[in-house]
């Protein structure tokens, strides 16, 4: 038996079409089986930027990062105030509030939406157990944490504990206080190597060397700790039939290759690491049929239409390339991060 039966209670997919109104008004987004703790929102039929919120930062025009962007908290430039943010998380959802112009970040009428969420722990508690104070909320059961702490005065590297009481394999960062690069850490980037969110940059030495432990991870001075800044980090622990977290070789042909994960992909995010190359975002919610998986990009606002088709295919154990799409097919290496939709014993073809 997985750990996670049912996966649709840590991690889901909602999408939803923009109905207007006026300025000011309120609409919630529904269906999920958990209240979400990390949000991570895009327009798709429009090229409004990513918007990431969670509940410990809190939510609110003035909460905003994204994906797309090195600016800080409110996401530089500010434009919640002009085309709507998110106002409240709820049970099963959140709360959007129009802004006084087009609504385009959440609710313009006729555009498509999609909200990747997750299931933290709640409210954050304190955690001492690296050098570097932190608050934290866990779901470990699901092998995920939100990390908030704010960086010393040093110019060494310092330790933040995560509390997930497991080693994570995907770590996200960035600086809320200054325009900053997205930092993150993968178990098959190379050692000391990091990744960005918003560049097409290779794998590059953005993170400390020393390896993340099963209470901490270790924050390299200049990157993820710059003194006195405050910085938020979403961490992931793989769990068996629920998540996963690898690497791949692509072959440049359009029999690419199959990646086994144990369960039926649900989400796959991919980035190319011996070159240049976009992050690309499929799902299952946007693409319910095998191989018709038009992708977005935490790297640029474009809508799904102008990014295309990458053709990452679903499987009941894993997902499969069916392109020689140079983002997720040259000849080169990949790494993913995956959730399931349902584990392997309980996947069935579509």
């Amino acid at each position: 038996m997985p750990a996670i039966k049912k996966p649709s209670e840590h991690f889901d997919v909602l999408t939803w079409t923009g109905t207007g109104g006026g300025s000011g008004a309120t609409r919630s987004i529904t269906g999920l089986n958990f209240q979400p703790d990390f949000i991570w929102e895009k327009a798709r039929s429009s090229g409004s930027g990513h918007q990431l919120l969670d509940s410990v930062r809190g939510v609110g025009q003035n909460k905003v990062l994204a994906s797309n962007s090195t600016g800080d908290e409110p996401e530089a430039p500010n434009t919640e105030s002009l085309y709507g943010w998110m106002s409240a998380i709820n049970s099963g959802g959140f709360t959007i509030t129009n802004g006084t112009s087009t609504f385009d970040n959440w609710n313009k009428s006729g555009d498509d939406y999609v909200g990747w969420t997750w299931k933290g722990g709640g409210a954050a508690v304190a955690n001492t157990a690296g050098s570097i104070a932190s608050q934290v909320s866990v779901n470990s059961t699901a092998g995920f944490s939100i990390v908030t702490y704010t960086s010393p005065n040093t110019s060494v590297d310092e330790t933040v504990g995560h509390g997930l009481n497991a080693t994570p394999q995907f770590i996200i960062t960035k600086n809320r206080d200054a325009s900053w690069n997205w930092d993150i850490y993968h178990k098959n980037l190379s050692s000391g190597a990091g990744l960005v969110f918003e560049d097409t940059g290779a794998g590059a030495g953005r993170w400390s060397t020393t390896t993340p432990t099963d209470s901490v991870f270790t924050v390299k001075y200049n990157y993820e700790h710059v003194s006195t800044n405050r910085f938020v980090a979403y961490c992931w622990a793989p769990i068996a039939g629920y998540s996963a977290f690898g690497t791949y070789t692509g072959n440049n042909a359009t029999d690419g290759p199959f990646v086994y994960t144990g369960f039926r992909p649900r989400f796959v995010m991919i980035k190319r690491t011996n070159t240049t190359g976009n992050w690309n975002i499929t799902d299952t919610s946007r693409n319910p049929y095998n191989n018709t998986t038009v992708a977005l990009r935490p790297n640029s606002a474009a809508t799904e239409s102008t990014v295309g088709t990458v053709y990452v295919q679903p499987l009941s154990n894993g997902f499969k390339i069916t392109n020689n799409n140079t983002d997720t097919n040259g000849t080169g290496t990949y790494i993913y991060a995956c959730w399931a939709e349902a584990p392997f014993k309980f996947a069935n073809a579509r």
